[in-house]
């Protein structure tokens, strides 16, 4: 497939583009949200018909040594690699490798008898990759008892292996939308029996690299484990930013990236007509129609009767979210804390209003 070399490099060259830039109806929301939340940092990126036309950082990667944020900080996206983990397996099924209806489990699933101990239910070899992806598999759902959240001790197989033996599926797989972390975890390990390569690396292959995307790379656990360039996560009301196994969440929340990589991405993956995306646009329907089970969730995408996608993220010092809009336009907006539902209520509608006005007077972009 043919890429887009020359959006590539005026990507890649954004931080002397927009150096300088300042849209007061972006500038203005952000900096109260950011005051009413008390968010240290907060990085934004917006592209219009396939063009960057927005990017910049907000505040403090690191409060104790003041440093500010950039357009090209790492934050951790959380669910938002969701995404990023749907767009490997459909690269993986128009090239023939792999099939949406394909059973996971037992043979001849694509995983066959590598996890947990057969005989297995009915339940678990009824399972396809298209449930994975779409959350209808029958359980494992993110509440208190989801298996990523549980045994951090545990490798991504041993917790597999643990979850299929001690936590059957509770409802017939298609039925029920349950969000599933753990599912998309599965999928992870799917992508790479069938591309022969680690997670990551497969996915730096076939998605990041013909996006221009060099920086994004899976996260670590501990503040002493952060990356070059990653901010440092804040938690709210007790809540502790460096508890949980991320490496482990790979798949399904484990990605740390800057807002204008997420940009490097949207813009490939969007189903507007130029730039070219990395998918085709048959794979893009696929990606973006809901289940019968729930018509608002698609695959890696929230969705809406209006052609608008989206899908945020969360965890204990992170919230995310890319948005997909009709008008055009893309954005991802990237925090290094979180509180109440309602911040992310206003998160969600931070950048619309200037998005939805038609005298937002928007660079040419690049």
């Amino acid at each position: 497939m043919r890429y887009a070399p020359a959006l590539i490099c005026n990507l890649l060259c954004i931080t002397a583009g927009l150096k300088g830039q300042s849209l007061s109806q972006v500038d203005s929301a952000v900096n109260a949200f950011m005051r009413h939340y008390h968010v240290p940092g907060m990085a934004i990126a917006v592209t219009r018909h396939g063009k960057l036309v927005y990017a910049k950082g907000y505040g403090y990667a690191d409060t104790s040594r003041k440093t500010p944020v950039t357009v090209n900080s790492l934050f951790r996206m959380a669910s938002v690699s969701k995404t990023i983990t749907a767009t490997a397996i459909l690269k993986l099924v128009e090239n023939g490798k792999l099939s949406l209806d394909a059973t996971v489990f037992c043979d001849p699933g694509v995983l066959g008898t590598r996890y947990g101990h057969p005989p297995y239910s009915s339940y678990l070899t009824e399972i396809t990759i298209r449930q994975l992806l779409q959350h209808t598999a029958g359980g494992w759902t993110n509440n208190g008892a989801d298996p990523m959240f549980s045994h951090p001790e545990m490798t991504a197989a041993q917790l597999i292996s643990w979850t299929i033996d001690h936590q059957p599926l509770e409802n017939p797989p298609g039925t029920v939308y349950a969000y599933s972390n753990f599912g998309y975890c599965i999928l992870g390990r799917v992508i790479e029996k069938v591309s022969g390569m680690p997670y990551a690396a497969y996915v730096k292959k076939a998605v990041l690299q013909p996006c221009g995307i060099r920086g994004m790379q899976i996260g670590g656990n501990t503040l002493a484990q952060r990356k070059a360039g990653e901010v440092v996560y804040y938690g709210q009301h007790g809540e502790h930013p460096y508890i949980y196994n991320i490496t482990r969440m790979d798949a399904h929340g484990g990605w740390i990236a800057s807002a204008t990589d997420l940009a490097r991405l949207l813009v490939r993956i969007d189903g507007f007509p130029a730039p070219q995306d990395i998918l085709t646009a048959a794979s893009v329907s696929k990606m973006t129609t809901g289940s019968p089970a729930n018509p608002g969730y698609a695959m890696g995408w929230a969705v809406n009767p209006y052609h608008n996608w989206w899908h945020s993220g969360s965890l204990p010092g992170t919230a995310s979210e890319i948005i997909r809009s009709h008008q055009g336009f893309t954005w991802s907006m990237l925090c290094n804390t979180r509180t109440d539902s309602s911040f992310f209520n206003d998160l969600d509608g931070l950048l619309w209003k200037a998005v939805n006005n038609p005298q937002t007077p928007w660079p040419a972009g690049y």
